[in-house]
């Protein structure tokens, strides 16, 4: 897949799930360097931000307001993913109160499994997706242009529809 980083072209390693998909599994580390897996949000509405750097202006505003618009959502985990080191990303949320998890993908195995990874870069792309109770992607986006912030009000829907099916 062609994405842009300030209007430079770069390719991603793959072909991206699809809405109707079973998510591809994946485990990475949390800020604690506990391992976090797709398993571990089985039955739970799962909102997974992607983004290439914590320490830009766009990726910790992603960041940010997925981490401030959490409250919204009653029955959805709120995972956030980048290559950052463990260390970039305790440094950007110490001094946050963050109600999503934090996660770093050292080896890119998340980025490859969702065709995300930019080896050129060796960033992982911008991307959000909503995986259902049953482990189906049913909301994604990849932002074409990666200094571009994601759409966050649909994104939002995706979830609160998803957790109206719960009920």
């Amino acid at each position: 897949m062609d994405v842009t980083l300030k209007g430079e072209a770069f390719q991603t390693n793959g072909s991206v799930p699809q809405i109707g998909d079973t998510a591809p599994s994946f485990e990475v580390k949390n800020i604690n360097n506990e391992t976090v897996s797709l398993s571990d949000f089985e039955g739970d509405v799962l909102l997974i931000s992607t983004f290439p750097d914590i320490e830009t202006s766009t990726c910790s505003r992603q960041t940010d307001t997925f981490n401030k618009r959490a409250g919204e959502l009653k029955n959805t985990k709120i995972i956030s993913i980048s290559a950052n080191t463990v260390e970039q990303q305790k440094e950007w949320s110490q001094a946050k109160d963050m109600d999503t998890e934090l996660l770093h993908d050292a080896d890119r195995s998340f980025a490859k499994a969702y065709g995300l990874y930019i080896e050129d870069l060796d960033k992982v792309a911008r991307a959000v997706f909503v995986v259902n109770r049953k482990g189906q992607v049913v909301y994604k986006e990849v932002v074409k242009e990666m200094a571009e912030d994601p759409n966050y009000e649909e994104a939002l829907a995706a979830a609160r529809h998803e957790e109206a099916e719960l009920n």
